[in-house]
């Protein structure tokens, strides 16, 4: 039995669905709204890549290290972009979120705190996690602010950790977030939530 079983997530007009083959069209359409591929310190997919992304994401599933999903739409069903749970650690339960990115109209909208929720409610709640982490490109100002805006702490930096997509090698700046410090955050992101309705 695999860490993370296939489940789906839903709220707020949001529904985290098992990432497959059959969301290959609904990602290319997310990501070409903004033209996401073109930004730097993102690891979205170009169009004629989108497949081999999503099977890419399947061989990781399969080794258990990385289960990707697609964020779509509740009511319609379009892709608006996609998430995952990867660097998963069994022995020690802890996973990290990430490989997320958002068509560009869904940026800046609840939908980014919502899956985030849906996330680390499934991680803490029911995987028993006690730990979830977050990593991020030192020059992606705009998700080390969302991330922290969640509540999550910032571990440090390891420099020369990884290359981008442009061939260029990046520091990468570590979060995380304990499950004693959960409740209280899941409180106040509730509350923040629910208060921009």
């Amino acid at each position: 039995m695999a860490f993370v079983e296939p489940v789906e997530l839903e709220a707020r007009g949001v529904k985290l669905v098992p990432l497959s083959l059959a969301h290959e069209d609904g990602l290319r359409a997310a990501a070409a709204d903004g033209e996401l591929w073109n930004i730097r310190v993102t690891s979205v997919p170009e169009p004629d890549q989108t497949r081999q992304y999503i099977e890419d994401a399947l061989a990781m599933r399969a080794a258990g290290n990385r289960f990707a999903f697609a964020i779509t739409d509740a009511a319609s069903g379009m892709v608006l972009g996609s998430s995952s749970y990867h660097d998963i650690l069994p022995a020690v339960k802890r996973v990290e979120i990430g490989y997320t990115w958002y068509a560009k109209r869904c940026q800046r909208t609840h939908i980014n705190t919502t899956c985030k929720l849906l996330l680390m409610a499934h991680a803490f709640d029911t995987l028993a996690c006690n730990v979830v982490g977050w990593r991020t490109d030192n020059f992606n100002h705009a998700s080390q602010q969302a991330i922290e805006r969640l509540g999550a702490r910032k571990d440090g930096v390891i420099r020369g950790h990884a290359l981008r997509r442009d061939g260029s090698i990046r520091d990468t700046v570590m979060y995380s977030l304990r499950s004693g410090e959960w409740p209280e955050v899941k409180a106040q992101l509730l509350y923040l939530r629910d208060r921009a309705r």
